[in-house]
């Protein structure tokens, strides 16, 4: 017989395409069953287990791409892996053990020595304390003979401290200023007088004009700055806040409303639905919620508002991402309006990794 007649040679379909996964699915099982080689596996194990592993390294290299375009990169490394991962609650977690060739190390460094490194422009500044009413014990006898070749020195340098401390209490904005117990740990003034302000405190007791409280669309309060507002502002603020819901209804995603303070320090609260990290136009979305905000404070010729880290919490926007957004917009808005009230923006942060995050890109804001 001819071999013309025979039968014709067909490729096998490997597992993986049979399963619809990229991930080799053949080489899956033999991994498991070398490493459970008593068990036995069953069939859609190995594809459930490369489906997991693709999800997995789609989601990394998703977040390492934004973190790559973020940083003005073309091309992905292992430090944006590292970076991406540790922006992420989940993947954090998950990825706690795991070390990354190459990722380096992450940033924790304090935000005074970050703030000290910018110059005579991002100096620390620290809130000015009354002087104390007791006067300070004189020193021995013995002691003050050694000392007294140096009462001279001594006094100068009090009396230039105080100057120091003079100047820093006229720069700051004595209208919605913080507390004496805050520690503003970066300022950045703009081209047309605001004052963006670094501010590690508890935002209830900010006293500032305006307090921004993200939120959703039923002005939910049991976030962590909702539930701080609350405690802080009493039945009165809860019961003006479900007024407002009864009176305009469900809040849309970037929209702000505004309410008293009531026992807050601050005179308003500008409840705001922020949008949630990979919805549609989320980045857009932001930019629009801080405008919304600020616009409201105008309304109401407020003179200070004071911002949480919106989006970087429950919504999942990585902290770098939020922090680029919202300056972006600040500054932006300000430009756009030109004629704003607005004198004082604060930044209110409580963990080390958003003050080091926001101190960051404030320094980059003012290099451009």
């Amino acid at each position: 017989m001819s071999s013309r007649g025979g039968k014709k040679k067909t490729t096998k379909t490997s597992r993986s395409t049979k399963a619809g996964v990229i991930f080799p699915v053949g080489r899956m099982l033999r991994y498991i069953k070398r490493g459970l080689p008593k068990y036995r596996i069953g069939v859609g194990a190995p594809v459930y287990l490369a489906a997991v592993l693709e999800y997995l390294t789609a989601e990394i290299l998703e977040l390492a791409g934004n973190a790559a375009r973020d940083n003005k990169k073309g091309r992905v490394t292992p430090r944006h892996i590292l970076l991406a991962i540790a922006n992420d609650e989940e993947l954090n977690q998950l990825l706690k053990g795991v070390t990354i060739a190459a990722g380096g190390v992450l940033p924790n460094i304090h935000p005074e020595l970050l703030a000290k490194k910018r110059g005579a422009k991002g100096k620390l500044e620290t809130p000015v304390s009354p002087a104390p009413e007791k006067k300070p014990k004189a020193p021995k006898k013995a002691v003050a003979k050694k000392l007294s070749g140096k009462k001279a020195g001594g006094r100068a340098k009090v009396r230039e401290d105080e100057g120091h401390s003079k100047a820093a209490s006229a720069d700051s904005t004595t209208e919605g200023s913080p507390a004496d117990s805050f520690t503003v740990l970066s300022t950045k003034s703009l081209f047309l007088g605001q004052k963006l302000q670094v501010v590690q405190a508890d935002i209830s007791i900010v006293e500032s004009d305006a307090v921004v409280h993200p939120t959703n669309s039923s002005l939910y309060t049991g976030g962590e700055v909702g539930s701080a507002l609350e405690k802080k502002g009493g039945k009165e603020f809860s019961d003006a806040v479900q007024e407002v819901k009864k009176k305009n209804g469900p809040l849309e995603v970037a929209g702000a409303v505004l309410t008293g303070g009531f026992s807050l320090p601050a005179k308003y609260v500008v409840h705001c639905n922020s949008p949630v990290w990979g919805s549609d136009k989320c980045e857009e979305m932001l930019d629009k919620t801080v405008k919304n905000c600020l616009a409201l404070a105008d309304e109401k010729k407020l003179k200070s508002v004071a911002f949480p880290s919106i989006g970087s919490g429950r919504n999942g926007f990585p902290k770098q991402t939020a922090a680029q957004l919202i300056l972006k917009a600040i500054s932006s808005y300000f430009v756009a309006t030109m004629s704003s009230t607005i004198k004082t923006v604060y930044f209110v942060l409580f963990d080390s990794e958003s003050i080091g995050i926001y101190v960051q890109e404030m320094a980059k804001l003012e290099a451009s």
